[in-house]
C-alpha cells in the first residue's frame, strides 16, 4: 500500500513563499522532485502578485524547452488573491520545477507536495 507524506517545496525555507527573481530561463527553482521512478510528488502550487499590474508567469515543468515544458499563466494585479497554478500534477525522477516572470521580484509562489511512496 502506498504512503503519503505532506512536505514543503524544496525551494522553500520552512514553507515560506518563494519569490520569483528570474525573468528568463532557467527560472527560479521551486521544487526538485523525488529521485527515481518508484515514488511520485503530487505538487500543488499557488501564485500571488504583489504589483499593481498583471504579470505573465512561466512555469518550467521538468525542463527548460519551450513550448514542451513551459506553462504560461497571467497572474492578476495585487488584490486578486492567490491563483492555483499547479493542481496536483505529478513529477519524479529528480526533475525540476522552475519559474520566471515578466517582472522580477513581484510573484510569490507557495504550495506543498504529497510524496507518494
Amino acid at each position: 500500500m502506498a504512503t503519503f507524506s505532506k512536505l514543503h517545496l524544496s525551494g522553500s525555507t520552512n514553507g515560506q513563499p518563494i519569490l520569483v527573481a528570474a525573468t528568463a530561463t532557467p527560472g527560479t527553482t521551486i521544487h526538485t522532485a523525488v529521485s527515481g521512478t518508484s515514488s511520485l510528488d503530487e505538487v500543488w502550487l499557488y501564485a500571488h502578485n504583489t504589483s499593481g499590474n498583471a504579470v505573465k508567469l512561466t512555469l518550467e515543468w521538468g525542463g527548460t524547452t519551450s513550448p514542451n515544458n513551459h506553462i504560461e499563466i497571467n497572474i492578476g494585479a495585487e488584490g486578486t488573491g492567490a491563483v492555483l497554478i499547479a493542481p496536483g500534477w505529478i513529477m519524479n525522477n529528480g526533475l525540476l520545477i522552475r519559474a520566471f516572470a515578466a517582472t522580477t521580484n513581484v510573484i510569490n509562489i507557495v504550495g506543498y507536495l504529497n510524496r507518494i511512496v
